[in-house]
């Protein structure tokens, strides 16, 4: 069986990485406002979950960066499968999240699917992806002023007497 990924192009097989980077960082009610607000629903099938597991997560220590097990955390995945009007299979869409939301898992899947038909592709990232980024560089940039006020800059004086 072909994977729907490879009726993408190629260019936009990177950008899905991006959208599926960015919908795993979307907050709950980012999603849902999304989806309540799209005028015409199309039916979706939920193919897998959601379902929560474990992840190893691992982290690189000392100089040359050796990999090591951190520990695990908990992620939630969903798979589903939303209507197209361009296909008569649907177009399929899938979702990781930190944490133990399912209704976040299954949304952000749905926004996956619905971000591969050229038709609501515009949509999802005007009215979702563009207010993800935006709320995380908002974020990004806070956290940097905080770090920047604590910054103690040191310096060295040169005594006259030597």
């Amino acid at each position: 069986m072909k994977n729907k990924t490879e009726n993408l192009p190629e260019k936009l097989q990177g950008e899905r990485r991006k959208v599926a980077a960015l919908l795993a960082k979307a907050e709950l009610k980012e999603l849902a406002s999304f989806w309540s607000n799209q005028a015409e629903q199309p039916q979706v099938d939920v193919l897998r979950g959601p379902e929560t597991g474990l992840v190893m997560v691992r982290g690189r220590i000392g100089g040359g960066g050796a990999p090591f097990n951190l520990g695990e955390t908990t992620v939630t995945r969903a798979t589903v499968r939303v209507s197209s009007g361009t296909s008569s299979e649907g177009l399929v869409g899938h979702s990781y999240a930190l944490g133990r939301d399912h209704e976040k898992a299954r949304l952000a899947a749905i926004a996956d699917a619905l971000w591969q038909a050229p038709q609501s592709r515009e949509a999802v990232e005007r009215d979702l992806l563009q207010k993800i980024a935006q709320r995380l560089d908002v974020r990004s940039t806070q956290r940097r002023r905080e770090a920047a006020a604590t910054k103690v800059d040191f310096f060295t004086m040169v005594r006259g007497d030597d």
